[in-house]
């Protein structure tokens, strides 16, 4: 009789997707469910293109002006004096957005701050399509939400219609273990849209749920 091992699991079976599932989202991956449409995606579709043509008198759907890409850049200047620290700003990157952040490196020497050329002084992520709506539900909803004595954000976009916000500290996500950090360190989201005004790209965001100050209706 062929020698069985009862404890053994076959690859296609339950036990076995679970065990992948799981090994997936240890490595920072997301597990794409066939049909699944991001909240804010569908709300864009359903919802905030029709308020913008109603708004802006556009004639084509093709002129709403859409969100292409969200970027989180978070410098670490004192990576010079423990280059550790942009190894866990890396990690706690990608653990935010869910997808693998990248170093930056340094382009040039400058000595008065002991960097030589091509040092990691960094990280970010780019963010497109379901893991950028993802980000940024969880952005509005949760972590904005959590900033102490918040009134809402600037409205000061950079005049050819991308948004550029400054988070002062990580400790803001949930996804961040306040008793495990080595250091606070900030970051800037930038959201690039499709919009050739600034007024339009605030719309935009202001339908998205983003908390500005002062809202227009």
């Amino acid at each position: 009789m062929a020698n069985t091992k009862p404890n053994a699991t076959p690859k296609g079976s339950p036990k076995g997707a679970d065990k992948r599932e799981k090994a997936a989202k240890t490595e920072g991956v997301q597990i794409k469910v066939k049909g699944y449409v991001p909240t804010l995606q569908k709300l864009y579709k359903d919802q905030i293109s029709e308020k913008l043509i109603k708004e802006f008198g556009y004639t084509s759907v093709m002129q709403v002006p859409r969100l292409t890409k969200i970027t989180i850049n978070q410098g670490v200047g004192s990576a010079t004096g423990d280059k550790k620290l942009v190894e866990v700003a890396q990690q706690e990157l990608t653990t935010i957005t869910g997808q693998k952040a990248i170093l930056t490196y340094s382009k040039k020497d400058i000595s008065n701050f002991k960097l030589r050329k091509g040092m990691p002084i960094g990280t970010k992520v780019t963010l497109r399509s379901t893991k950028m709506y993802e980000f940024l539900e969880r952005l509005i909803a949760v972590s904005l939400p959590r900033i102490r004595d918040f009134k809402g954000i600037s409205e000061k976009f950079d005049g050819r219609g991308n948004y550029t916000l400054g988070v002062k500290e990580q400790i803001i996500y949930p996804e961040i273990d306040i008793d495990k950090i080595t250091k606070i360190m900030g970051m800037e989201i930038t959201f690039v849209t499709t919009a050739s005004r600034d007024e339009e790209a605030y719309a935009l965001l202001r339908e998205f749920g983003l908390p500005f100050k002062n809202i227009k209706k």
